[in-house]
């Protein structure tokens, strides 16, 4: 009994999640909620709020941090191969100059009969002596020289950080900003748009659905109708009173009403799969609406007309249309400005090793430098002027756009409003209609089961019955769609 009560449980619970009753804002919030394209434009509102941020932050400094090694293979040198080789023989130079002025003096002092021949070469084996540890010393102090030269510089470690300030570019920061914001508003005017657009989509589809319903059972209704006719014909041919041509008149209108039939449920059941496609449900989902079951439609409440200059303000084609003609200004200021002088400030902090600093140390050392950088273009051969010239031209395109559009708008305004009051009288109309063709049927009824009518009386007046009906059924959607098309037209939808 258990197993019963849960499985009948289980079987409810499921058939209550399958057949889904949807009232017309349900079908909204889905829509909304699970509209494919809304999701791009949320995705690219995120986007331009996110490239609005980071334009943002030209206005404050850069800071960037460099660093690097480089392997040379060969060292740089300040002294050239003839100063090294100077250096390297500084004693045995010196010495030898030396040499060779003492023996020159001691030469002319015996040509002079100063000193003795043999006194003079004592003298000169004692310069000699002494020469060779001087030229010694004075090769090595040479030497040292050119080791003090030495940069060591094949391996260098480098390393900087830089901070760069724009103070003025032109102006080209402030309009690149503006052209963020403005872009950031395209972007939602865009998505509200299509926001706009999706519900009218929902409300057609909606009322379709349940036009499409009323049409159901009307079919069925009509078919109810010939078959019963088709019954007490061949029940009078049966008994002599009616004709078999008679009788295949009335079959044929019983195949047309349930080939009308067929065509209205797969009509009905297309329509339904395209709106559960719109509110993001599975195709093959049992839904019923709040108004199919209904046999009157409920009555829209009436369309408040805002005029024209609040249309032209509620209107998302039209706010796009201006910020597109606000982008197009900006872009002249941004071509502009590469054009002006543009000044900004920089400062860092440069390390290195080997530093050059106190002579070419093996060690990280750093200098830290301010400066201001200038950049004054001076010819360009017109260049500046011609692109200026051109985003001008694309700003008077996008006003002529938007001033065509409007004109625009305010026709489709004027034919929605027409529209809405033809489809108003079309109801009343086919109210009358209806009366009049409720009370022809009544009356060849009546007249058919007296005798005094045909049959081809009474399926004339079943079919004036079932166009009445449609066309009421008709009219009254009618006026339900030009509604919603009067409201987005208004810019009033949502």
């Amino acid at each position: 009994m258990r197993k019963v009560l849960t499985l009948f449980m289980l079987t409810a619970t499921l058939t209550s999640m399958a057949q889904q009753v949807l009232t017309l804002e349900k079908c909204r919030e889905l829509a909304l909620a699970n509209n494919k394209q809304l999701g791009v434009a949320r995705v690219k509102k995120e986007m331009a709020e996110n490239t609005r941020k980071a334009v943002r932050t030209k206005y404050l400094p850069k800071v960037d941090a460099v660093g690097g090694y480089e392997f040379f293979s060969r060292e740089i040198s300040l002294l050239n191969n003839d100063q090294k080789a100077l250096f390297a023989n500084l004693g045995t130079t010196m010495m030898g100059n030396l040499g060779q002025n003492v023996s020159e003096v001691l030469t002319n002092l015996v040509q002079h009969g100063m000193i003795s021949p043999e006194f003079a070469q004592q003298m000169g084996t004692i310069a000699e002596k002494m020469g060779a540890p001087a030229a010694e010393l004075g090769n090595q102090f040479g030497q040292k020289i050119n080791d003090a030269f030495k940069t060591d510089t094949r391996n260098m470690f480098a390393a900087s950080v830089m901070l760069r300030q724009p103070i003025y570019m032109g102006g080209a920061i402030t309009a690149a900003n503006r052209m963020a914001d403005i872009h950031e508003q395209l972007v939602a005017h865009e998505e509200e748009g299509m926001v706009e657009t999706t519900l009218k989509n929902i409300d057609d589809v909606y009322w379709t659905v349940v036009s499409l319903r009323q049409k159901q059972k009307l079919a069925n209704s009509y078919r109810d109708l010939v078959q019963q006719l088709n019954d007490d014909v061949h029940k009078m041919i049966d008994e002599g009173v009616a004709t078999r041509a008679t009788g295949l008149q009335v079959d044929v209108k019983v195949n047309e009403a349930d080939m009308q039939v067929t065509q209205v449920d797969n009509g009905l059941t297309l329509a339904k799969m395209l709106l559960c496609q719109l509110c993001g449900l599975p195709l093959t989902g049992e839904i019923e609406l709040a108004d199919e079951g209904k046999d009157v439609l409920p009555d829209s409440p009436t369309v408040e007309d805002v005029g024209n200059e609040a249309a032209f303000e509620n209107r998302a084609e039209l706010k796009m249309l201006k910020n597109a003609v606000e982008l197009s200004e900006q872009s002249t200021k941004l071509v502009r400005a590469a054009y002006l002088p543009q000044v900004a400030l920089t400062g860092g902090y440069l390390l290195s090793n080997p530093n050059v600093y106190n002579g070419f140390q093996r060690k990280f050392s750093g200098v830290w430098n301010v400066g201001v950088i200038v950049r004054v273009p001076v010819w360009s051969w017109f260049e500046g002027s011609y692109k200026v010239r051109a985003t001008r031209a694309a700003t008077t395109i996008a006003t002529i756009e938007m001033e065509d559009a409007r004109e625009k708008i305010e026709l489709q305004l004027e034919q929605c409003r027409f529209k809405l009051k033809e489809a108003g009288k079309r109801l009343q109309m086919a109210t009358k209609n209806l009366s009049s063709a409720d009370e022809n049927l009544r009356c060849a009824n009546v007249g058919f089961r007296e005798g005094v009518m045909e049959a081809t009386d009474v399926m004339a007046a079943q079919t004036a019955w079932q166009q009445a009906q449609s066309q009421k059924i008709d009219a009254e959607v009618e006026v339900k769609l030009a509604q919603v098309a009067l409201r987005k037209a208004l810019g009033t939808l949502k």
